[in-house]
C-alpha cells in the first residue's frame, strides 16, 4: 500500500522588529503587551495581547530597546523596570546567530 502524501503543513512566518529578517514564527521570541498593559516575554507565543517578535540574539534585543522599536511595535512607552527585565532576558541569548539560518531552513522545508 502506497503512503498517502498529504498537504504540506503551513509554517507561519514573522518579521523581527529590529533587523526585519523574516523567520518561521517558532524561531523568534514574542514580546507581548497584555490587555492589562503588562509587557512580558511570551515564550510560548500564546498569550493574548499585542505582540512583537525579536530574533533570539542579543544584537536585535539591544537595537530594539535602544532605538525604542519595541515601544512603537507595542504601542506603549516602556518604563525603565520593563526595559531592565527585557535586557536581563537578552543576556541569556547568544550574541549573534547566522542571519540566513531561519530563512534557509524555511526555504528547505518549503521545497521538501
Amino acid at each position: 500500500m502506497a503512503k498517502k502524501q498529504g498537504r504540506r503543513r503551513h509554517v507561519p512566518h514573522r518579521t523581527c522588529v529590529a533587523c526585519r529578517t523574516v523567520r518561521p514564527k517558532r524561531e523568534l521570541i514574542r514580546i507581548v503587551r497584555t490587555p492589562e498593559g503588562e509587557v512580558a516575554v511570551d515564550e510560548r507565543g500564546k498569550r493574548s495581547g499585542r505582540g512583537a517578535y525579536l530574533c533570539p540574539q542579543q544584537v536585535c534585543w539591544e537595537r530594539a530597546l535602544k532605538r525604542r522599536i519595541l515601544d512603537r511595535a507595542l504601542k506603549r512607552s516602556l518604563d525603565e523596570e520593563t526595559i531592565a527585565v527585557l535586557r536581563a532576558y537578552a543576556e541569556g541569548l547568544p550574541e549573534r546567530i547566522e542571519p540566513a539560518e531561519g530563512v534557509q531552513a524555511a526555504k528547505e522545508e518549503a521545497n521538501g
